[in-house]
């Protein structure tokens, strides 16, 4: 199910191949940057093959181009062994990965923002439902300056540095 708009395209997501798809999509499309909030960085998603490549092509292209992540729940990140992380240590001066502040610890949204205009926006992170737009600059600001909040609350987490011995 899709509804059409003038100059962007809004799509119902309903099951995780449509999600992934229109993270992978949504990705794509950033020229600058991505702002990811996501309970454990959700292996059905961030730890696809496709949307590696497409974040790794990203920050690779262009040296300006940055991924900010925020991760309401690490320690299952961790225990999964997610990809994303491993990109993200080797990539990291492009890609900073953050626990969220311990007020947003069970915030049960997750989003993907690309630049000021692109989001993907799930209402409950453990439920693959949602709203993809590749162009709607204004509601894309709000869930921007919602992230923003976050991320300047939250730190660096331990777990996501690399031990190197």
């Amino acid at each position: 199910m899709q509804a059409e708009r003038v100059n962007n395209r809004r799509q119902i997501l309903s099951c995780m191949e449509e999600t992934r798809a229109a993270a992978v999509a949504i990705a794509a499309s950033a020229k600058r940057s991505l702002a990811i909030l996501t309970p454990d960085l959700e292996p059905c998603i961030y730890d696809h093959e496709d949307f590696l490549d497409v974040t790794k092509r990203l920050v690779l292209a262009r040296r300006y181009a940055r991924i900010r992540i925020l991760v309401t729940d690490p320690a299952r990140a961790i225990r999964n062994g997610n990809r994303l992380v491993g990109v993200a240590r080797r990539l990291n001066t492009y890609i900073d990965l953050r626990n969220a502040h311990e007020d947003f610890v069970g915030h049960r949204e997750a989003f993907l923002i690309a630049d000021d205009s692109a989001l993907l926006y799930r209402i409950d992170a453990s439920r693959w439902e949602g709203i993809a737009d590749s162009h709607d600059p204004l509601v894309t600001r709000r869930y921007l300056d919602l992230f923003d909040s976050i991320w300047h609350q939250s730190e660096p987490g331990p777990e996501f540095r690399e031990v190197r011995v």
